[in-house]
Formats: C-alpha cells, sequence, structure tokens
C-alpha cells in the first residue's frame, strides 16, 4: 500500500482511542477548523466527515491547514516507517532533518542524493503528496514553533535557528503559513519549565547561546540500557556519561541529554544556532527515539527471543552523533576491550581532534601523526584510509550513501572486515536489520541459550535490534 494510502477507517479508529501508539504515523486534519493534529490529542474527536488523514506534516501544510496549539505536532517523534528506510526518500527526509537542504537548497540535497532534482521532486510527490521544499519548509516551522513555545531564544535567533534567511522570510512564511507571527506565537505560549537538576557536563563553550528542548520517544523506552551503553564506550575528554544522562563536545558547543517521564531534555550550548536543526535530528537517532518497539516486538517476540524481548521489550540501538566517529571507534574496538577502545580514543582526541577535545574530523584524522599512541600500525593504515575515503566523498556515513553500497565501501579499506562494517551499518547507518558478523560476545549468548545459527534469519529485518537484546542478556 503507498504512503499515501491510509486506511481511513484504521486511522479514525486510532484517533477516537487516542492510541499513542500511531503518534507519528500520520495527522488528523479537521476540514471545519482548518487545524491538523496528532492521532493523541486530547481535544474533542471530530466527526468523521470532516476529517482527513495525511502521512506527513508537510503533507497536511501543503493542503492548507494549520498545526494544533493543544497537542503540538511538532514534539511527535519521527514516522519509523522513514527512519527504518534505507531507499532515496528515507534517506532524503534524513538528511533534510539533518539541514541538508537548509545549507545547499533541494539541488544540493539532490546532489548529495546523485539524482536529479526534478527526480528527487517526482518521488517526494508520489510517496508524500508534497515536495522536498514543501517538508524542508514544515520542518523550518515546526522547529521554530517549539523554540518559540519552549525557549527564551530572542525571535531573530529563532528565524536563523530554524534555518530560514533572514527574520522578514520568517514572519513572512509563518503568518501566511499558520495564520499569526513568531511574537503572536509566543505571546500566548506558556513556555516549559526547566527541570534543574544535576548532569554531567562536557567543557562549556564561553559566549554560546544555552537552551532546552524536549525531545519525545515512543513507549516503551528502556533509558538506563541506552544510557549505559554510551557510558560504557564514553571517550575521556569528548564525552561524559552515567546512567541517566549524557553529555559530549561538538564544534561551537556541547549538549547534554537527560532522562524525565515520556521525554527527554536537550540542553544545548552553541555558539552558532543555525546548527540546531542538525543537532536535534542527529539526537535523536544517537538515542533511536524514533524505533517502533510495537514492530520490532511483534517480529522478534514469535521467535527464540522472545523471553528477552518479553522481558525487555524498551530496548533500543544506541546510534551515533557522528557518522566517521563510529566508523573510528568500530576499528580501534576491533579485538580490544571497550574500555581498551576508550582509552586508545581518547589519546586519539586529545592528539588530532581541535583543541584536544573534539572528535577529529575525516580530513584532520587524514593528516594527523597516530604514532607512539598504542596503535597497531596496521590499524593506523586502516584509519588512515578510512579517513581519506571519508574525506573524499567515496564513503558517506551521515545518510546519503544507499546502506549496502556504504558496506560495500567500507569492506574495500584494508582491515575492514563483516564485524566491522556490520556494526557501523548497526549503529551509524542506522540499518534495523544489521548484524556484526563474527561477533565472540554474541555467538557465546547465542550458544548459551541453545539459540542455533540458522535463527538469524528469522529474526529478518530487525536483527539489530536483536544483538542488542543479546549484548544485554546476563
Amino acid at each position: 500500500m503507498s504512503p499515501l494510502e491510509l486506511d481511513f477507517d484504521a486511522c479514525y479508529r486510532a484517533v477516537s482511542a487516542r492510541d499513542a501508539r500511531f503518534d507519528g504515523r500520520f495527522y488528523t486534519a479537521v476540514k471545519t477548523t482548518r487545524i491538523y493534529c496528532r492521532p493523541i490529542c486530547p481535544a474533542r474527536t471530530p466527526a468523521a466527515r470532516n476529517v482527513r488523514f495525511y502521512r506527513h506534516a508537510a503533507s497536511a501544510e501543503a493542503a492548507g491547514y494549520r498545526p494544533c496549539k493543544r497537542c503540538r505536532p511538532e514534539l511527535s517523534p519521527g514516522d519509523p516507517g522513514w527512519d527504518t528506510r534505507g531507499d532515496l526518500i528515507g534517506r532524503a527526509l534524513r538528511l533534510i532533518d539533518d539541514g541538508a537542504a537548509d545549507e545547499d537548497g533541494v539541488a544540493g540535497l539532490a546532489r548529495r542524493l546523485h539524482i536529479t532534482e526534478r527526480h528527487l521532486h517526482r518521488l517526494f510527490v508520489a510517496e508524500l503528496g508534497a515536495g522536498p521544499l514543501a517538508v524542508a519548509r514544515t520542518r523550518r516551522l515546526l522547529l521554530a514553533k517549539q523554540l518559540l513555545t519552549e525557549t527564551a531564544l530572542p525571535v531573530t535567533d529563532v528565524a536563523f535557528a530554524a534555518g530560514f534567511g533572514s527574520v522578514r522570510q520568517f514572519n513572512a512564511t509563518m503568518r501566511e503559513t499558520y495564520g499569526f507571527t513568531p511574537s503572536e506565537l509566543r505571546a500566548t505560549a506558556g513556555g516549559w519549565a526547566r527541570v534543574s537538576a544535576p548532569v554531567p557536563t562536557a567543557d562549556p563553550v564561553p559566549g554560546a547561546a544555552s537552551l532546552r528542548l524536549r525531545l519525545h520517544r515512543r513507549e516503551p523506552y528502556e533509558v538506563a540500557a541506552v544510557f549505559g551503553f554510551l557510558a560504557a564506550r564514553a571517550v575521556p575528554g569528548l564525552e561524559v556519561a552515567d546512567a541517566t544522562a549524557y553529555s559530549r563536545n561538538m564544534p561551537g558547543g556541547t549538549i547534554t541529554l537527560t532522562a524525565h517521564p515520556g521525554h527527554l531534555a536537550l540542553d544545548v550550548t552553541v555558539d552558532d544556532t543555525r546548527q540546531l536543526a542538525r543537532i536535534v535530528a542527529r539526537c535523536r537517532r544517537l538515542l533511536d527515539l524514533d524505533a517502533d518497539p510495537e514492530a520490532i516486538r511483534d517480529a522478534l517476540g514469535r521467535t527464540s527471543l522472545a523471553p528477552l524481548v518479553e522481558a525487555r521489550p524498551g530496548l533500543r540501538v544506541p546510534g551515533t552523533f557522528d557518522g566517521f566517529e563510529l566508523a573510528v571507534r568500530a576499528v580501534v574496538g576491533q579485538q580490544i576491550s571497550v574500555a581498551g577502545a576508550r582509552t586508545l580514543l581518547g589519546r586519539v582526541v586529545a592528539r588530532a581532534g581541535s583543541d584536544g577535545r573534539l572528535f577529529p574530523t575525516a580530513a584532520e584524522l587524514a593528516d594527523a601523526d597516530l604514532t607512539g599512541l598504542g596503535l597497531t600500525g596496521r590499524r593506523v593504515t586502516t584509519l588512515k584510509e578510512l579517513a581519506a575515503r571519508v574525506a573524499g566523498g567515496l564513503i558517506d556515513l551521515d545518510g546519503a550513501q544507499e546502506p549496502a553500497e556504504a558496506v560495500k565501501e567500507l569492506l574495500a579499506v584494508p582491515g575492514i572486515g563483516p564485524w566491522t562494517a556490520g556494526y557501523i551499518a548497526l549503529r551509524a547507518l542506522r540499518d534495523p536489520d544489521a548484524w556484526p558478523t563474527g561477533d565472540l560476545v554474541l555467538d557465546r549468548r547465542m550458544a548459551e541459550l541453545g539459540i542455533p545459527k540458522d535463527h538469524l534469519e528469522r529474526w529478518r529485518p530487525w536483527r539489530a535490534y536483536a544483538a542488542l537484546h543479546l549484548w544485554s542478556h546476563r
């Protein structure tokens, strides 16, 4: 069934029940009010004859509807149907979330995907009912709406943070699309009280703007498992983490993520608020906030993993803030302990990263002197070759390249085998079916549980989540 062919009766039943499982999967547009809502909106359910359903917020806005101030569509978790897709539309949507269309326009987005702008527009209209420009504009407007509602950031800064070229353009677009100006929205918004819980912090950035946003998630969500995974792998000088919070340095600032009932808080300190959309998108991928636990549970719960899945239905696959960084982590971590890899990576950051506090870019690592850090000569050669290919554009680990093609290119790097490529695909490429072949812990856990190797095929297309259940099993 095409994404545009939503089942009206099923959608209406979900809206009537305010079923949270469908939040982010579609939007309800009310013809009489010209407003679109999330399926969980607390307002009275409209009569069936007065509603239409749209797969994407941009489709509803393109049809002339504006977002509900009560249920706030900008807080919806992402649609897991797009999040797990490795095709052109799925990759394009992730790049738009990452701010690619704001930086380079739709033409630049199409070039990065190696297709024509016309073909990209045709695909978007067929799948979503709106072109990539409309989708990018909706993303900007919804981010701006959240910033106006939840932060004290000046309206001028909100405009640029959301990706608009000027304040005048921002004001005109918001009035045209939503029927009110940014100042009018802020005047009616109650704001969001900050939570004053102590959290671990990375290095502060003097003179940078500080703000907090909510990141919503689908339940169940096992916070301690995600943060615990990241804490065990936190690189000295770059990250600080514990069972309830994660903080890291990034170019131009820091981020801190903390857990709260029903959502996570993102505290950002950044010297260029235009990077905010990218930061939010990458934090969502880092914490796997848009996963579909219901679909994963339904599929894996009918297999030999059923006891593990029933015991921990909220497990997620931790992602990464930067694809190249994760690839380097995977190479350095080959055949050594997690603690040993942390130590070596801390030395790499201190030696090759900017000011000794940021993870080096591909170009920086390609030119860095990595001798004397405890890395083998063969490992250094692999890292240099990987960095050169990423810097040269042969490998894209941040969303533009089709996952199978990226894995193929990774396997062509001397020193990268099936385990390393599979691990990178699992965490950086966000492939839900990735499997790190040859992982000794996974092999041992399967043997302990009496699970035959051929059961790997039964876990498709969720083998990445199967791996997390096995890694986490005690």
